[in-house]
């Protein structure tokens, strides 16, 4: 009878999987905001993540007679083809002939007249979930320009790959930066569209100001849905390996410790010339995407996670802060492991200080528990998706 019931699910399942209904992004209900835009001239903050199916929104934008005036890019650039932190100048898209405002140059805030000259934001971009992810920044600073310009923004909404939990310390203030500017968790569990109604809602804006704000929303979409991203949502992010992999190995950034930027596999390794006691190793080349990146051409000793624990392992233990402990504790010279990034990454002094005595992952961890909590409650009335 067993055998029987496991080859009818066996034969079934492919036909369930079929049958569940997919997510439809914010971006693909035209129907939702292209009345908003009749008329109007139209400013758009995205990149190569925002998609109507396979094309391009501005260029799906443009088939249907919307009037786009500008194009604003975040950090990696309008095509998303430019380095973690690289500068991006202004300049006229080869393929729309738009101009190209970048927001990771000269200017990260929008300049008011930029605002200005449109009569509405139309905001997209692919989040990955974390604090120190910079489009959530990008997100608030063209909020704070388009409340005191009095612009209508409409954002886009999109899944969070990694929705699913709340992980990590809120940010404490003192450590507030473009890689970090909200009093939430590293892993907050919401989407951009989610966290503009916080931020406006909880006056987290300069002068506790209110942006005119929009969100459409996504169809088919819960806190638990596991959101698989169509591309890639930033050069050294390829696929959801590194996305899963990515609230527990970027702090790696804020130490001498190199995560295999200038590899095939960027955050789903880690490693240094000096950490001994390991067989695999890695090499960082200059390749596009990481041009010159950490310990560049240097063979680094480490650890292989690409197979190794499981998908499901890796966001069922949430941060995992094992990693960097045995990375801490292998390196000759601690002194100079913990770099000012780390508080920055991380949001608070705390984890370091527990490090450098000895403690335990799970024992770090436990002390932001209460933060998880806390949050959970602030951010429920914001939640637009069952959680």
């Amino acid at each position: 009878m067993n055998r029987i019931v496991c080859f009818i699910i066996t034969l079934f399942l492919p036909l369930i999987t079929l049958c569940e209904t997919p997510v439809v992004t914010g971006a693909q209900r035209m129907g939702e905001y292209l009345p908003l835009l009749q008329g109007k001239k139209v400013g758009v903050l995205t990149n190569h993540t925002g998609l109507v199916n396979n094309t391009h929104l501005v260029d799906t934008l443009l088939a249907r007679g919307v009037h786009v005036t500008a194009v604003f890019a975040p950090e990696h650039g309008f095509r998303g083809n430019a380095d973690a932190g690289e500068k991006v100048n202004g300049y006229r898209d080869a393929k729309t002939n738009l101009p190209v405002i970048s927001l990771y140059g000269a200017n990260r805030k929008p300049r008011q007249e930029d605002i200005a000259a449109v009569d509405v934001m139309l905001f997209d971009l692919q989040d990955v979930g974390l604090r120190y992810y910079t489009y959530l920044s990008t997100l608030h600073y063209l909020m704070e320009t388009c409340a005191e310009t009095h612009t209508p923004l409409i954002v886009l909404d999109r899944p969070n790959p990694n929705g699913f939990y709340v992980d990590g310390p809120r940010l404490d203030p003192k450590y507030r930066s473009f890689v970090g500017m909200h009093p939430i968790p590293v892993v907050h569990g919401m989407t951009l569209g989610e966290l503009a109604g916080m931020i406006n809602g909880e006056g987290w804006l300069t002068g506790g100001k209110q942006c005119p704000l929009t969100v459409i929303r996504c169809q088919h979409y819960t806190h638990q849905t596991r959101y698989r991203l169509p591309v890639r949502p930033s050069p050294n992010l390829p696929n959801m390996r590194a996305i899963y992999l990515y609230p527990s190995l970027c702090y790696f950034e804020g130490t001498p410790i190199s995560v295999g930027r200038g590899t095939n596999f960027p955050f789903q390794v880690f490693g240094h010339p000096a950490l001994k006691g390991y067989s695999f190793s890695f090499t960082p080349q200059s390749v596009a995407g990481a041009k010159n990146p950490p310990l560049k051409n240097q063979v680094c000793l480490g650890v292989d996670l690409r197979q190794s624990p499981s998908d499901e392992e890796i966001t069922r233990n949430g941060i995992n802060l094992s990693y960097v402990i045995d990375a801490y504790n292998r390196m000759p010279d601690k002194s100079r492991f913990f770099q000012p990034m780390f508080e920055k990454l991380i949001g608070t002094d705390y984890v370091r200080t527990m490090i450098k005595e000895g403690k335990g992952a799970e024992e770090i961890k436990a002390k932001w528990q209460n933060d998880v909590i806390q949050f959970k409650k602030l951010r429920k009335p914001y939640l637009l998706y069952n959680e």
